[in-house]
């Protein structure tokens, strides 16, 4: 894989415009323009301090052979290994990671998360098409995904889907002929795993994605989440036992073709992978659909486009979307040596004590709920005040919204001013912005009140 890479490394003197846009277990991603192509691109690249040959980088270089053979029109595109000291690191010390396309969109989940959604018909026909013929391609060159859900479909500028994240991606098996490597850990999503993938023996086939498109199917027609409240543990339960998401809601009267897609949809998610259709039979159903609809997919991406772009439409998320929670200190928004947002925060200084800022969290509880997108960063800060239990199920939860009005039942209404406090001291490092605009609010209303 070395030497895979070799003939297309990337570094600084090629990338200019550094942004970070997320972080993750591994490290960060950032966006950057490339100077040579003349478009941006993501860089994913490992935690400051990782060194050579470690399991991280051995995954690194893993990922991006998977991405390189992998390469299609609806797979995300690697452009080469970058080698070198991203400006916003002090370590002196060479950081590696792969570059590969920018999605300027975000991603399925992010789009479904729209306070606006349901998504028009025939976007949701094409993205479920796209989809099956990215891993379809992936089948047919022996590679399994193994993490397919709603956040590793990444958009492009006008809505096209391209299947991300190959850290989980390893050669697939077919049921006659199984993956004997034990080394690799069985991953992706609980609630996007097969029932036989809940079983301490099992190895990883390509029905396993294929259950995973089946759940996808749901969550995209739906616009919803599967299991919203249901930890990993009830999940494990409940899944080799039958249960599914709720199909019989969907109204399969409301657009011509969508029958057929449920049909598709119960198969995939058979109990047996054997009865359980390939990628080429389901391609088949969704090429179906999707030319049925096809003459209204440059409407349906201009309106929800119009809807995005609105300037009175929260946009506080970020654009690209591969990674979870993150694990260490948000870095500065711009690294081309600009100041940090938090060094220009002036947060009033009556908001100092314990219970001053446990106050400032009751008081502005409803707005807080609606605003903070970097739920789960704070959540790290806060560590073991918030309960393993109560972790994993504002984790699962699809919006912002909703994890943090759990966060406030499970955690903070509970905890006292201690915890309080504690998310208020997170809050002002992740979203200085929002602290000095509701801190200054609750100064002037006092003033006013004299």
């Amino acid at each position: 894989m070395m030497a895979l890479l070799s003939q297309t490394t990337v570094g600084n003197e090629n990338l200019e415009k550094w942004v970070l846009v997320g972080q993750g277990g591994f490290g960060n991603v950032f966006k950057a323009r490339h100077k040579d192509l003349g478009f941006d691109v993501a860089i994913k690249i490992l935690r400051d301090g990782v060194c050579s040959f470690l399991p991280e980088e051995r995954a690194l270089f893993e990922e991006a052979a998977h991405m390189e053979k992998a390469s299609c029109e609806y797979v995300l595109r690697f452009h080469g290994f970058y080698q070198g000291c991203p400006p916003c690191f002090r370590s002196p010390l060479q950081q590696k990671g792969i570059v590969m396309d920018f999605m300027e969109r975000g991603s399925v989940q992010s789009l479904l998360e729209d306070p606006c959604s349901p998504l028009p018909w025939p976007l949701v026909f094409r993205l479920i098409h796209q989809v099956a013929l990215g891993m379809n391609f992936l089948h047919t060159r022996r590679l399994m995904h193994h993490d397919l859900k709603p956040s590793n479909v990444l958009l492009t500028g006008d809505l096209n889907a391209k299947l991300a994240d190959f850290g989980l991606c390893r050669v697939s098996a077919s049921a006659s002929h199984e993956n004997r490597d034990t080394t690799k850990k069985l991953g992706g999503s609980y609630k996007y795993m097969p029932p036989e993938a809940f079983e301490t023996s099992y190895q990883p086939v390509r029905a396993f994605d294929i259950y995973s498109y089946g759940i996808l199917l749901w969550s995209i027609l739906t616009g919803k989440e599967p299991y919203p409240v249901a930890d990993h543990a009830l999940v494990a339960l409940k899944i080799p036992l039958g249960d599914r998401p709720p199909w019989q809601d969907i109204d399969q009267q409301k657009a011509e073709g969508l029958k057929e897609l449920v049909d598709l949809m119960r198969k995939c998610w058979d109990q047996d992978p054997s009865k359980r259709p390939t990628f080429k039979e389901c391609l088949k159903i969704t090429e179906y659909v999707f030319l049925k609809h096809k003459t209204g997919v440059h409407g349906a991406v201009n309106q929800v486009l119009t809807r995005l772009e609105s300037p009175t439409r929260n946009q506080h998320q970020n654009s690209f979307c591969l990674l979870s929670t993150p694990d260490q200190p948000k870095l500065d928004d711009s690294v081309d040596g600009s100041s940090s947002k938090q060094d220009s925060v002036s947060v009033p200084t009556k908001i100092q004590s314990t219970a001053d800022k446990a106050n400032f969290i009751d008081e502005h509880r409803a707005e807080l709920i609606q605003v903070v997108s970097e739920v789960m960063a704070i959540i790290e800060e806060l560590g073991d005040m918030v309960h393993g239990e109560a972790y994993s199920e504002i984790k699962a939860l699809l919006t912002n919204t909703r994890k943090m009005r759990e966060l406030y039942d499970r955690t903070l209404r509970s905890g006292g001013v201690k915890v309080k406090a504690a998310f208020f001291d997170a809050l002002k490092k992740h979203h200085p912005g929002i602290v000095e605009r509701l801190g200054k609010f609750v100064l002037d209303s006092k003033c006013c009140t004299h």
